[in-house]
């Protein structure tokens, strides 16, 4: 299989920011309470008696969690301390107990971690669960509770020339890990900005590091390893903001590793990648691991360019000096008027001999031929030549999409709207002038979430009858933990007191894939600690299908153009946390199924080296990419099919619903004449908890001549509780 290289899918140059509440007498806290009934319980004739008779203990609707009825006589609600006590004293009260969470143990392979970080301390979180067999190479104390494991599985050199030892010389895999189940910090901003309470996705899980990468790059035989020990040392999620290029499974490292860790019951979220907007530029597509794609938050780090001319444009940057709205303007000139190649770029000596001293220099967006002009050595490139700032202008792939970065000098990047007006002002204008304003972080931006323009797209190369990537999260401008001796900003001028902005833990806000992955791990941990026998295919479906397709403001979730975006962007949508801890239906897959599928792509030998034993096709049910059980559905219609044979997708859903007898209904969100779309039965009967219903969805193509391309839209199972949502794209070759 060899050695190959993949990377690391962070744009170098959320953790989510919550409010924490305080704790008081009037804070609900979720408890299991047991309770006798007042009369045997076989006489309680059904579900929705004991229901009733549970509610009855309640101070109100809304606050019944779950109902047991099987292997407890009692439920689990929230409660204020006050409404707890009254409640004890209510007849067939027998106890109370406040809710625990299972120990779950988060997984990363990345660059190594910052183990004295704030974000992994210990203090309140309880031991391992007994089956840890992993070890830390820090050693006690500085390995806890929190941070139970750290290893190097690093057969190459790190820029700190660490690579035998878990330390973080990147500051990638401590951005990740905290972002995953990183403690709760206070006071959490970068230089200033995004001030707040920072927290993981999953405070309260254990976080263990394989470090199998340095700064740029990761051998697949050290990943492989890293899984491997990962799965052996008793972990439950495994994160990996990595990846390469599309390649056939049997030849992807990462993809066998996953294959194994999820055969063993290890949920397993992968990186879509960071070559986006190009179609078909989606990495990690295997169906046994949940791709991330990434689209923005309702926050911007505010740099506004004021132009000469009066007209202004907004734009971000982390570092923000204290500016007078009434300071100078300066020259504003472009980068790429010296006429030197890759000059635009502001790459290392592209400035050397130009008069730059004083002024703001455009530079456009771009990393070069190489990939060795970050956004922030631009500004330092800039700022070596005497430059006075510095506007990042997207181009037109880039769009609406702009980047809070740490940069070393006054700078704003904008939008292609914006960087064509102000390219016009600079050709336009006799002596073009600006500045740079600041201010501050601004909350509730819209729209919110879009699609980031990097975030790679479907549909997937190696398998277009699995849609990809799955589902989209936070990964544009995340503020999460960082190195301390990974410098953040500008230097600080050597007669300063003190460094810029306040003392503190030190964080950092990047974008990428990379940060995306983290908090879909997160939740997928969240998810697991609720439910711990459920399978990683019950997990991805719950995550999947609880998805919102819509915006803040309710609209479709628009790209980097501010159109909608399809579904070969987002997956099945926006991830919705609190959702998916309770799905109502989920689509299961059994290990055994994804071998079905790989005989239905490759040969008994290929297959062998996915699954680690040999197999046989011939005597194995082959499972086409579409008939796999799912939560999303595409469809490929072939040119020498007649249109009035429809394709059939069958598909079997699991109630794991509070409801223990309850109907769903199909609904179909195809307008299209191009497609005609029907789901049979309409109707799905559940009378227990785990049953299964299996149905099936009929896609015919149209009599219209459109010549559509791809048609995409959704079906959704609804009850009076539940809605299960399952996108679906149907494409003509």
């Amino acid at each position: 299989m060899g050695s190959s290289k993949l990377s690391l899918l962070c744009l170098v140059p959320f953790l989510l920011l919550t409010a924490v509440a305080v704790a008081g007498g009037d804070t609900l806290t979720t408890f299991i309470v047991h309770v006798q009934p007042p009369e045997p319980e076989e006489n309680q004739q059904t579900a929705g008696d004991r229901d009733e008779w549970y509610r009855s203990f309640l101070p109100e609707d809304g606050r019944l969690v779950h109902a047991y009825h099987h292997v407890a006589s009692g439920f689990a609600a929230r409660l204020t301390r006050e409404e707890l006590d009254a409640l004890s004293a209510m007849p067939g009260f027998v106890a109370a107990v406040p809710e625990e969470t299972a120990g779950v143990i988060v997984c990363l392979l990345d660059t190594g971690i910052s183990p004295t970080h704030p974000s992994f301390d210990g203090d309140g979180m309880p031991p391992p669960p007994a089956k840890w067999k992993g070890s830390c190479d820090f050693g006690v104390p500085v390995c806890n509770n929190k941070l139970i494991g750290a290893r190097s599985f690093m057969s190459i050199p790190t820029a700190g020339g660490n690579s035998s030892s878990p330390v973080d010389d990147a500051g990638h895999g401590t951005h990740t890990a905290s972002t995953a189940a990183g403690a709760v910090v206070q006071g959490a901003q970068v230089i200033g900005q995004a001030v707040g309470v920072a927290a993981g996705m999953a405070p309260r899980a254990h976080v263990a590091m394989y470090k199998v990468c340095n700064d740029t790059s990761c051998l697949s035989s050290d990943i492989l390893a890293g899984v491997d020990t990962a799965v052996g040392d008793g972990c439950d999620v495994i994160s990996m903001s990595i990846g390469g290029v599309s390649k056939p499974f049997y030849r992807d490292t990462i993809a066998v590793g996953t294959f194994g860790a999820v055969e063993k019951g290890v949920f397993v979220a992968l990186a879509a990648g960071n070559r986006g907007p190009n179609a078909s530029s989606v990495t990690n597509e295997a169906p046994w691991m949940l791709t991330v794609a990434a689209s923005t938050m309702d926050r911007s780090i505010r740099s506004t360019v004021c132009l000469g001319n009066g007209r202004s444009f907004h734009g971000e940057s982390v570092y923000q000096p204290d500016v007078s709205p009434s300071a100078a303007f300066h020259q504003l000139v472009y980068a790429g008027a010296s006429g030197r190649p890759y000059a635009e770029l502001c790459g290392n000596g592209s400035l050397d001999g130009v008069d730059v001293r004083g002024k703001i220099v455009l530079c456009e967006y771009g990393s070069g031929p190489d990939g060795n002009i970050p956004r922030i050595l631009k500004g330092a490139v800039v700022r070596s030549a005497g430059g006075a700032g510095m506007v990042l202008m997207n181009g037109f792939p880039q769009g609406y999409s702009t980047l809070a970065d740490a940069h070393v000098i006054p700078a704003s990047h904008v939008d292609y709207a914006a960087a064509s007006a102000i390219m016009s002002y600079v050709q336009s204008a006799a002596s073009p002038t600006a500045k740079i304003l600041f201010g501050g972080t601004i909350l509730g931006t819209s729209p919110a979430p879009s699609m980031a323009f990097f975030s790679a797209r479907g549909p997937s190369l190696q398998n277009p009858g699995i849609l990809k990537p799955d589902i989209t999260g936070p990964g544009v401008n995340v503020l999460a933990a960082w190195p301390s001796q990974l410098q953040v900003g500008p230097p600080p001028p050597a007669s300063a007191a003190a460094p810029l902005g306040p003392r503190g833990p030190t964080f950092n806000i990047i974008s990428g894939t990379s940060m995306s992955t983290p908090h879909l791990s997160g939740i997928a941990a969240f998810v697991k600690s609720k439910h711990p026998d459920w399978s990683p295919a019950a997990i991805r479906s719950a995550i999947m299908t609880t998805a919102d397709a819509t915006d803040r403001a309710g609209n479709a979730i628009r790209n980097e153009q501010r159109v909608a975006s399809d579904l070969f962007a987002t997956g099945a949508g926006h991830v919705n946390p609190e959702k998916a801890a309770d799905p109502g239906l989920v689509y299961d897959i059994a290990p055994s199924d994804y071998v079905g599928f790989l005989c239905g792509l490759y040969s008994s030998q290929n297959v062998s080296v996915v699954a680690r034993r040999p197999v046989d096709c011939s005597a194995v049910t082959v499972i086409p990419e579409s008939m796999l059980n799912y939560p999303s559905v595409s469809v490929v219609f072939q040119p020498t099919w007649n249109w009035s044979t429809p394709v059939v997708v069958e598909r079997t859903l699991k109630n794991v619903g509070e409801e223990v007898s309850s109907v769903y209904y199909a609904a179909v969100d195809i307008f299209d004449d191009d497609v005609a779309v029907g789901v049979f039965p309409s109707e799905l009967v559940f009378t227990k908890v785990d049953q299964e219903q299996s149905f099936k969805v009929m896609v015919w193509r149209g009599h219209s001549n459109k010549g559509a391309k791809v048609v995409q839209g959704a079906f959704r199972w609804v009850s009076d509780t539940y809605t299960v949502r399952s996108p679906i794209s149907i494409s003509f070759t």
